[in-house]
């Protein structure tokens, strides 16, 4: 009995092997992929500060060796701050990034740095800070990482929308054929499936930026690419 028992079940398990081989015998593989612009709701705004002589901007001496009068960071940074205050922006969302030596000039002191990390809630404050603050120890200014509190959510969607478009896609390919397409078979989700794309801006302290200098990164683009197998019926 038990002989015929276990017989039965290598003949059940070797029938569902075959039957496997055969599915996937006749099988399509496409890839999906959706795009979503999401618009953040928490902005990371960088400005580099660094320690300056005050005769490279008086115009009193255009001689490096003549530059005798440094501005402390520490004055450099309460002016940046006093503006920013001005234009509403709270002393607690400015987290300082990093701090350093940047370089020395020969027989004269090192001019120390610092990275701000400055919490946005919306693009508009970056112009007002453009406009507002002196660019005089400023180094640069960029876009920093950009948030959103859902953006959970819009990745679990984006997901969503590359599978279907993977279903579409393949449907549509078996149908040319004059085949039906089956159940799927397996997904898989790329190991590099969560694309962001925004790129920083940057400009030096003594140039310009004006509003047209934001507006190609004012949302946060995600790319999702799904792959899935589809039986043929």
């Amino acid at each position: 009995m038990k002989k015929v028992f276990l017989l039965a079940f290598v003949l059940f398990a070797w029938s569902m092997v075959v039957n496997a081989q055969e599915s996937d015998g006749k099988y399509i593989e496409v890839t999906g992929s959706s795009e979503i612009e999401v618009v953040p709701d928490e902005i990371h705004f960088l400005i580099q500060i660094k320690e300056y002589w005050q005769e490279e901007y008086t115009g009193k001496s255009n001689k490096e060796e003549d530059f005798r009068t440094k501005v402390p960071l520490a004055m450099i940074e309460k002016d940046l701050r006093r503006s920013l205050r001005k234009i509403g922006i709270a002393d607690d969302a400015i987290r300082t990034q990093e701090i350093g030596d940047y370089w020395r000039q020969r027989g004269k002191e090192f001019l120390i740095g610092k990275q701000l990390d400055i919490r946005l809630t919306d693009f508009e404050q970056i112009n007002s800070i453009i406009r507002s603050v002196n660019t005089w120890g400023i180094e640069s200014m960029r876009i920093g990482e950009l948030k959103h509190k859902d953006l959970l959510m819009y990745r679990k969607q984006g997901k969503i929308e590359a599978l279907k478009a993977a279903r579409e896609k393949a449907s549509y390919l078996v149908e040319a054929m004059g085949q039906e397409l089956g159940e799927v078979i397996r997904i898989v989700e790329p190991v590099d499936n969560n694309i962001s794309r925004y790129l920083p801006f940057q400009a030096q302290s003594n140039v310009s930026m004006g509003t047209a200098a934001t507006e190609q990164y004012r949302v946060i683009k995600l790319r999702y690419e799904m792959t899935a197998r589809f039986a043929i019926k």
